[in-house]
């Protein structure tokens, strides 16, 4: 579930919340074992070998939170994006700058290779953040093409799969066809995800099986780059009317104004601190069990 709240905030990746929970390389072990071969483990062995061989019940108990999530959170989350944009930025910032430390201690040994990969990733990641956004397309075949890549995006740690769909243009019809409970629309997104999915996750199982530091170094870079997108306190250089809605598709980084006596400062701060305490918290109590 904090995975289909994460992805449904422009700049925040589902596949950070993974990486943060401990399940990131079972989530992608797990997306793996989709293919043909789960066919004839069925005929010969049962439902119960194809289960297990699946690992259904993680994928099942994974995949239910994302949706009700998503169902659920939605609207929440783009009331708080609307009324409260700068105190869930800060949350969310928190969060994820915590989560560079996370996933940065799993790498064993740093070296010039290491170090070359993650720059890479923070270089990439921002320069994603500096993309100004596409206009508002609902076509079906595109929607397709935008669900592939916004769930390639969303299990990457760092770069956001909601993001991807703002720089795509695809965004607002997504989320408005899940409030509205547009079948068609939602469902063909769901199915261009899972064939992003089920691609792309082979890429990063054999990334992990080869080049487990490099990897992690890449994936720890794209984190540190994609603090730019949802740093709380920003300047609108440039608008775009869509559906009779201004929204910003290019904007600048500023330090918030204390001396004006910015009444949100102290809880951006607050919630910022909380969001990064959480994550070792979270990391403490697992421990112990």
């Amino acid at each position: 579930m904090a995975m289909g709240a994460a992805d449904v905030v422009p700049g925040v990746s589902g596949g950070t919340i993974a990486f943060i929970s401990g399940i990131y390389e079972e989530l992608i072990s797990s997306i793996n074992n989709i293919n043909l071969s789960l066919i004839p483990t069925w005929r010969k062995e049962g439902f119960n070998a194809f289960w297990k061989q699946l690992n259904g019940n993680f994928l099942v108990a994974l995949f239910l939170g994302i949706f009700i999530s998503l169902f659920s959170l939605a609207t929440f989350v783009s009331w708080l994006l609307e009324n409260h944009p700068i105190l869930l930025w800060s949350f969310f910032f928190g969060l994820v700058a915590a989560s560079i430390f996370f996933v940065g201690k799993e790498i064993k040994k740093w070296n010039l290779q290491v170090i070359f990969f993650f720059v890479l990733g923070a270089a990439i990641a921002f320069w994603v953040t500096k993309l100004p956004a596409s206009e508002n397309i609902d076509s079906l075949p595109y929607l397709f093409l935008s669900g592939a890549l916004a769930v390639c995006a969303m299990i990457l740690p760092g770069i956001s799969g909601a993001f991807i769909l703002v720089l795509l243009g695809s965004y607002k019809t997504i989320l408005d066809a899940v409030h509205e409970r547009n079948l068609i629309t939602v469902a063909v997104v769901a199915l261009g995800a899972i064939f992003g999915l089920l691609s792309f996750a082979r890429l990063l199982k054999w990334m992990f099986k080869n080049y487990r530091n490099v990897t992690l170094a890449l994936l720890t870079g794209f984190i540190l780059g994609s603090l730019n997108k949802i740093w709380p306190w920003k300047k609108v250089l440039e608008t775009k009317v869509f559906d009779e809605k201004t929204i910003p598709i290019k904007e600048q980084s500023i330090l918030p104004n204390a001396f004006e006596g910015d009444p949100q400062l102290l809880p951006a701060i607050a919630l910022a601190i909380f969001g990064f305490s959480l994550i070792f918290i979270l990391e403490r109590l697992a421990a112990k069990k």
